[in-house]
């Protein structure tokens, strides 16, 4: 389990080589649920009946293929999931700088197949923009799952980084910096729902469901009120 400490040094308005420090930390640990659990929840993704998959949808419930194209199990059973995660999330939530107390878990199973992509969005928009649901959420994950060797290629996690100088009171986006995770089975990734990122197109020559990225896709969430 690891977070981002880089820092970067570039010219700013407070002085030639201002420090800027990336504000979108991460943590990542690899062999999550070991080979016999991880299997199993594999498989039960793979047998997934057909009538329980939709089109993914983004906020407002709405259908944009042109942002999201994907399939989501919302009512995915993954208690072996959850159960990990309590495990380590005091940690993952100190290394991140968040708190997650009174939280619980809302997810869902999601399905990338051959075309399939998600465009740059926030789980979580910053500050007083927070609203509904999303106002609850404190910390996302995204657990990886798929047939090995991989059937498909892409598929990236990319992590966008916003910047600002050590001594200024502003955020700047950066552009172009980012950051991309490797969708490897049996990993997860943890990040504050505020960051902005995306999942890189997936190319699956078989077009196979089974063949899919698959990944649980969730959030820790603090109940309205709380």
């Amino acid at each position: 389990m690891t977070g981002s400490a880089d820092v970067l040094v570039q010219d700013s308005p407070l002085g030639r080589n201002a420090i800027w420090q990336p504000s979108t930390p991460l943590c990542r640990i690899s062999n999550f649920l070991g080979e016999s659990a991880s299997g199993a929840l594999l498989e039960r993704a793979v047998s997934a009946a057909g009538t329980d998959l939709s089109p993914s949808r983004v906020r407002n419930n709405q259908l944009e293929p042109r942002i999201r194209r994907s399939l989501t199990h919302r009512d995915f059973a993954a208690p072996e999931l959850t159960d990990a995660i309590e495990a380590v999330l005091d940690r993952v939530a100190q290394t991140l700088g968040v708190s997650c107390r009174d939280t619980r878990p809302t997810y869902s199973l999601i399905a990338h197949n051959d075309g399939d992509f998600y465009g740059p969005h926030q789980d979580a928009p910053s500050g007083s923009a927070a609203s509904g649901a999303a106002a609850g959420r404190r910390l996302s994950f995204v657990y990886y799952m798929h047939r090995t060797p991989a059937r498909f290629t892409g598929g990236q996690l990319r992590i966008y980084d916003t910047a600002a100088p050590l001594h200024a009171g502003h955020r700047e986006s950066r552009p172009g910096t980012f950051r991309d995770v490797d969708a490897e089975h049996d990993s997860i990734v943890f990040f504050r729902p505020t960051a902005l990122h995306e999942v890189r197109p997936v190319i699956c020559p078989t077009h196979a469901y089974e063949d899919s990225r698959f990944a649980i896709n969730g959030w820790m969430c603090r109940a309205s009120g709380s």
